[in-house]
């Protein structure tokens, strides 16, 4: 049986499960949904869904950790850009160095008590009236959506694995996409600038389900392609011809008359070898593509729910405001979303996402972003005007365009949530324990945006919102970094009451008899003690007045009040003539193996998707790992700029402290190291990417690293045998830091290739303490 709801419900209102040919079916529904999270049950299943739960909520909660740091990240990379070219004053400085600041459990102060309450109050109606948030996400600028981003996506809707706060994230979604749709005024511009809706659907791809999505999708494919690192697929005539002509210089020591540097791209496409080079790649890289197509389309039941429900209403609002586009206009906006914010910046940086261990080679690098660019060109209407080489590959286009926008459309075929959303709403009512943990800065700023747009946000001082800001008053000012301490804020209404008990309050709101809450409550009881009496829970035909005589005369008190409580249910619903022993209970004994069987199948469920979740916590823990050793590099980089940079005071010449008033000379800096490493460690440690080094030569090559200043360090390459280094090169933090801001991922030591990333990890962990 289905609910029958077309229209959806307003998120603000619950509007009551009434009038409805499917009342019976709601509430069993919701005593269904009770069985499945019985917390005083204690067999295989209720440890396995306890364990689910953990996960989930510390993958919900690492999720928020790595936006916040990847914001960071983001801020100190253009701070650092700003150091590395002296162009920075020293209060910019110390700011910088505020960000690095970790938060003090001892520093700051919470809102008294009234405060508290009253932002309870708040949050919950921003919470369950997502319209609010909607409203709000459109009138931010630009500058300040990633803040609110954060506190929406990973926060007020931080439970990314619990269907209330999903649905209502997603019916925020509908709300702010329909108003983007009302005001586009160009079919093509729809979805595609950098607006704060887009950066909304983007944050939204990188919460816990659809980081867990291109794990278990994409993660194996890539690493399959990254492991040939010689395989060179460049389709770029002119890197082909520049390729080419390098390599015959080297290989001879000089080029023939008729291949000259520096041609035309339009010359080095004519070039017949160059053309002969380019043929057999064509082919390959578009059996690669084709693979990597393969694999997303047969993966179309693993996309996560709210990604292909946000599909759903791109497809739908799109056919509302232009009827006559097209079936493959409708698609180039759905595979806009689905590929360019969500499948394609994985595979051109699967390092970001945690999908490979290290940055890839040169050659498969490339191979993958040619790889995005056909698979964005097949979902979105290819131009090949800054490109004219990939026309080369249009065949894949073409041969693909009508299976692409089959899965596309497939997508966009799933149901909608308003009934469960309205039973999850209604069910908030009676929690005890509903709360968000929040930063105070995520506090304060929400509350400040809110004033800010009040007056189109609510107009008419009789709302909710108006009437809870008002209260609140004045925003407070964003603590600093150390004092912005995590609260946990408990939710509930204040104009809603809360529900004390949920049978009485299912009885007023639905029509339904003491006969129907009695039969159901029964059924529920004795699902609770078959799971807790696991040597009865196999027996069939199963014998109810037995099990509730065999709980009554346990040594589990428990179990003995339940067993003779459900004796006496049963005895009732058997004088009112609902159930009859002549049958041994046949309609009660039917419903409660079908509910056991359900549960039965719900453990291999969660047993399969906490395996699933497990290697998700893992690579969001890695990628946690990942960031704070950048962070931990900036902060080695300024603690060097400090050192270095007295003069800037003005007060003393370089090479001059002060102490106590006085000058006193700096001792002299010490050499720290050698530190020694072998050519195994490095290449173990993903440090060393690529080697020119014989194998056989490998186990008698060293490296020495020193460190003569402090932000110099110097690598050595030794022999062993030989006291004198095959190759030194000198290295300033500044310039390892400046490859990482322009995405340049090696460091080209003539025998070896280093990632810089990893050189850069080394060098603060080696260095850092000493």
């Amino acid at each position: 049986m289905s609910f029958t709801t077309t229209e959806p419900s307003s998120p603000g209102s619950l509007r009551r499960l009434t009038n409805r040919n499917t009342n019976r079916y709601s509430v069993t529904a919701l005593f269904s949904m009770a069985a499945e999270q019985d917390v005083e049950v204690e067999d295989d299943l209720a440890r396995a869904q306890k364990r689910l739960r953990e996960l989930k909520s510390r993958i919900s909660a690492q999720s928020k950790k790595n936006f916040v740091l990847e914001r960071d990240v983001r801020y100190l990379d253009s701070r650092i850009a700003l150091l590395i070219q002296n162009r920075m004053a020293l209060d910019e400085r110390d700011e910088v160095q505020a960000t690095l600041e970790d938060v003090d459990p001892n520093e700051g102060n919470f809102p008294d008590d009234r405060k508290m309450q009253q932002y309870s109050n708040l949050f919950f109606l921003l919470q369950s009236e997502p319209r609010h948030i909607a409203s709000l996400c459109r009138l931010v600028s630009l500058s300040e959506i990633d803040t609110l981003l954060q506190t929406v996506m990973f926060t007020l809707y931080g439970n990314q694995y619990e269907s209330r706060e999903e649905h209502l994230l997603l019916t925020m979604f509908q709300s702010v996409l329909s108003a983007q749709f009302e005001t586009a005024t160009e079919f093509g511009s729809l979805l595609r600038a950098n607006t704060p809706v887009s950066r909304m659907m983007t944050t939204y791809t990188r919460r816990g389900p659809g980081q867990s999505y291109l794990k278990s999708v994409l993660a194996e494919r890539i690493n399959s392609l990254i492991e040939h690192k010689d395989l060179n697929l460049e389709m770029n005539p002119l890197k082909v011809y520049e390729q080419m002509i390098d390599q015959i210089e080297e290989e001879t020591g000089s080029l023939p008359p008729h291949l000259a540097r520096g041609v035309s791209p339009e010359a080095a496409a004519a070039n017949v070898d160059v053309q002969a080079i380019i043929a057999p790649r064509l082919t390959m890289l578009m059996e690669i593509a084709n693979s990597f197509l393969v694999t997303i389309i047969d993966s179309k039941d693993s996309v996560p729910y709210g990604i292909r429900w946000i599909c759903k209403q791109i497809r739908s609002l799109t056919r509302r405001k232009y009827p006559d586009a097209t079936d493959y206009a409708l698609c180039s906006l759905i595979g806009g979303f689905f590929f360019l914010r969500f499948i394609n910046p994985a595979i051109v940086t699967p390092q970001a996402y945690m999908l490979v261990d290290a940055v890839p080679a040169k050659h498969p690098r490339r191979t993958l972003t040619l790889i995005a660019k056909m698979l964005q060109n097949l979902a979105n209407k290819p131009s090949y005007a800054k490109e004219a080489y990939m026309m080369t590959l249009n065949p894949f286009v073409e041969n693909n365009k009508a299976r692409i926008n089959q899965f596309l459309n497939q997508l966009c075929e799933v149901g909608d949530f308003y009934d469960t959303l309205e039973m999850d709403q209604y069910m908030a009512l009676s929690k005890k324990d509903l709360q968000i943990n929040i930063t105070l800065n995520e506090l304060y700023n929400t509350h400040s945006l809110l004033l800010q747009h009040i007056d189109v946000l609510s107009p008419n001082e009789k709302q909710h919102l108006r009437i809870l800001t008002d209260e609140l008053g004045a925003a407070p000012a964003q603590v600093p970094r150390k004092e912005n301490r995590t609260i946990e804020l408990p939710l509930y209404s204040r104009w809603e009451t809360p529900i004390q008990d949920i049978h009485m309050a299912l009885m007023s709101e639905n029509n339904l008899t003491q006969n129907d809450i009695l039969y159901m409550e029964t059924k529920s009881i004795f699902v609770q003690l078959i799971r807790s009496m696991p040597n009865i829970a196999d027996k069939r035909p199963i014998n109810l007045p037995a099990i509730a005589e065999k709980a009554a005369t346990t040594k589990d008190a428990m179990l003995v009040r339940k067993g003779i409580k459900v004796k006496e249910m049963l005895r009732e619903l058997e004088e009112l003539h609902i159930v009859d022993r002549k049958d041994d209970f046949k309609l009660m004994q039917d419903e409660v193996a079908a509910e056991l069987q359900h549960l039965g199948n719900l453990r291999e469920k969660v047993l399969l998707e906490t395996r699933s979740l497990d290697a998700v916590y893992k690579t969001i823990c890695d990628h946690n790992s990942y960031l704070r050793s950048q962070l931990e590099q900036y902060k080695a980089y300024l603690q060097n700029v400090r050192l270095t940079a007295v003069k800037d005071k003005g007060s003393a010449p370089v090479g001059v402290v002060s102490v106590g008033g006085k000058e006193k000379k700096q001792s002299k800096s010490t050499v720290l190291g050698p530190y020694r490493f072998t050519h195994a460690q490095l290449e173990k440690e993903g440090i060393i990417v690529e080697s020119n080094v014989p194998e056989n030569r490998r186990p008698h090559i060293y490296f020495n690293i020193t460190s003569p200043t402090p932000g110099t360090f110097i690598i050595a390459l030794h022999y062993k045998g030989r006291d004198k280094a095959i190759l030194e090169m000198d290295l300033k933090i500044d310039d390892l830091l400046e490859k990482q801001k322009d995405n340049k991922h090696l460091l080209d030591l003539e025998y070896v290739q280093l990632n810089v990333v990893k050189v850069l990890q080394l060098l603060n962990k080696v260095f850092r303490s000493k």
